[in-house]
């Protein structure tokens, strides 16, 4: 029987928030319960294995089988249906026709009863849908593994989307999260990489997100927290909240018209750029972790869609993160470290960020970082993406004692989904090369204190200026064509001539005349990076002379 019609277990309903103390007290109490869900869920799979293999034997058609999986992990419910979303972003490793059955798991699963539904929103909000919306659809337009969405309209006119909460959803994932935690613990210590402390947590941070994920008030707050933060950005689109309709269990949003990011065929019709899409998603992501420091850990395709007018369009916010500052500072020092390629630096971020301890020794892992990620600026999505990655950084984590900090379960999470959106969209996309850029940027533009600090730290090195670190950084940041030169260098002459630019100041002129030498050739290097987007004018001179003179003054001070 599948999990969507089961009864609830009274004593763990009432749980508002994920307490793994109270969960095992009350599961260690049903032996026969979680020795019977343990069972069930290893039959099944191992049903489809032995049909897998004889699939192979006989030579049959793998559909057949797909979609045997796809009703195995429905029938298993909310947690292993997330595992099979996050499956059904990557075409790299996953075989066409099990990504084709996986895929329905975003938003195609089987939905409940009309009935159910309606008696949640007249208890959630009060009053039955007749009278709360004008028009309600007669079927729910999405099934989801939480939820399932109506179309509807307000008496104010208003097109809607009402998501209502699956009925019984607390004892199924108390009682997996329960299970997964008990196997962690015991797997744990018996695995090679050194994740023993470390997958317990990791489970946790996974239960605390779903709870989460399944209070609609909580979700609502971050798509309107998203939203403050993309509200100048042209390119995304978030839904607004309708307060007023909305409760734990009942969320009323604006209605969205678009394709789904997998749809593209839809989104050839359209007359939409697929490059374009994949660029506001990889933007969109950057901004989120290394900008904002809040990000979308769960953003699989039935979760973004393509707006007709090009915009991407993020409609589920149930399960986000937020960043502490500490953390958001050390993840633009690895992707600076690993711009620069500084990879005895990149080895100390590591530590910093938790994946190695202090006292770990990284002179034997320096080179093997360098093999990790050489060549990396100009490898398509195709060629290098996280499974590339793990792949080359196996043998490194089997000798070296990485471990895996819980916080950054979710960051690799999204950074995984994302990455199959993008191959789905296009295998040839250069993510790194939209990558690149925007931190270059955001290190050549933002007048932030931190960012000038790794500015900085970029182009010097032992106390000598770094001429071709500067090269190679105008270049990245000019690479996608929308570095506007001039008020960057407007502001970079700006902070020069500031009290705060005194040293880096000082330090140029001597870069200048370093080794008893003009450094001519170097500048006319970064002159014929800039020349082409400099409209050179004599009416520009005076301008110059002005700012030559304070500059001189400061100087010599």
């Amino acid at each position: 029987m599948s999990y969507f019609y089961k009864k609830p277990l009274t004593t763990v309903v009432h749980l508002t928030k994920y307490d793994p103390k109270s969960i095992a007290d009350y599961y260690s109490r049903l032996p026969l319960r979680v020795c019977g869900r343990i069972f069930s869920t290893i039959w099944l799979f191992l049903g489809f294995l032995v049909g897998l293999a004889w699939d192979k034997l006989t030579g049959s058609s793998p559909l057949k089988r797909a979609e045997q999986l796809r009703c195995i992990i429905t029938d298993l419910g909310p947690t292993y249906i997330k595992v099979g979303q996050a499956l059904s972003t990557r075409p790299d490793l996953v075989p066409p026709e099990f990504l084709a059955e996986l895929t329905k798991l975003q938003d195609q699963l089987p939905p409940f009863s009309n009935t159910i539904a309606f008696a949640i929103i007249k208890e959630e909000l009060g009053d039955s849908p007749e009278k709360i919306y004008r028009s309600i659809s007669a079927e729910p337009v999405a099934a989801a593994s939480l939820g399932q969405v109506y179309r509807a309209q307000l008496h104010s006119g208003e097109e809607v989307a009402i998501k209502v909460q699956r009925p019984f959803l607390i004892p199924i994932l108390t009682l997996d999260l329960y299970i997964i935690r008990l196997f962690a613990r015991w797997l744990g210590p018996r695995l090679p990489l050194n994740l023993g402390n470390s997958l317990e947590a990791i489970v946790d941070e996974f239960g605390h997100k779903l709870f989460e994920e399944i209070n609609y008030m909580q979700e609502a707050r971050n798509a309107e927290q998203f939203g403050r933060y993309f509200q100048d950005d042209p390119h995304v689109k978030v839904p607004k909240i309708y307060w007023r309709y909305t409760s734990r269990r009942v969320l009323t949003l604006e209605w969205i018209d678009g394709i789904k990011l997998t749809d593209v065929d839809k989104i050839k019709q359209a007359g939409l750029d697929r490059d374009s899409l994949v660029r506001i998603g990889v933007m969109a992501g950057l901004r989120q972790l290394l900008e904002f420091g809040f990000f979308h850990a769960d953003p699989h395709p039935g979760n973004l869609f393509a707006t007709y007018d090009g915009k991407m369009a993020y409609i589920d916010f149930g399960m986000m993160d937020q960043l502490d500052l500490q953390t958001k500072e050390q993840l633009v020092d690895s992707v600076v470290h690993l711009i620069n390629k500084d990879y005895e630096q990149l080895g100390q971020d590591y530590v910093n960020l938790g994946f190695l301890q202090p006292d770990t020794d990284l002179a034997p892992i320096v080179s093997a970082l360098e093999q990790v990620f050489q060549d990396i600026l100009n490898e398509k999505v195709k060629d290098f993406n996280f499974k590339v990655v793990t792949d080359r950084f196996s043998k490194v984590m089997y000798e070296y004692p990485f471990c895996l900090p819980a916080k950054f379960a979710l960051i690799i999470r999204s950074v995984i989904t994302q990455e199959g959106v993008a191959l789905s969209l296009n295998p040839d996309f250069k993510i790194v090369q939209v990558a690149y850029p925007y931190v270059a940027k955001r290190l050549l533009t933002d007048e932030s204190e931190s960012l000038r600090r790794r500015l900085l730290e970029i182009l010097f090195k032992n106390d000598r200026f770094q001429w071709h670190r500067l090269e190679n950084l105008l270049t990245i940041a000019r690479s996608d064509g929308e570095l506007d030169i001039i008020p960057t260098a407007h502001s970079g002459i700006r902070y020069l001539l500031s009290e705060e630019g005194r040293y880096i100041r000082n330090r140029i002129l001597f870069a200048l005349t370093e080794d008893n030498r003009l450094h001519i050739s170097e500048v006319y290097r970064l002159w014929e990076l800039v020349k082409p987007e400099v409209n050179f004018s004599w009416q520009i001179v005076p301008k110059a002379i002005a700012a030559l003179v304070p500059f001189t003054l400061f100087t010599s001070s």
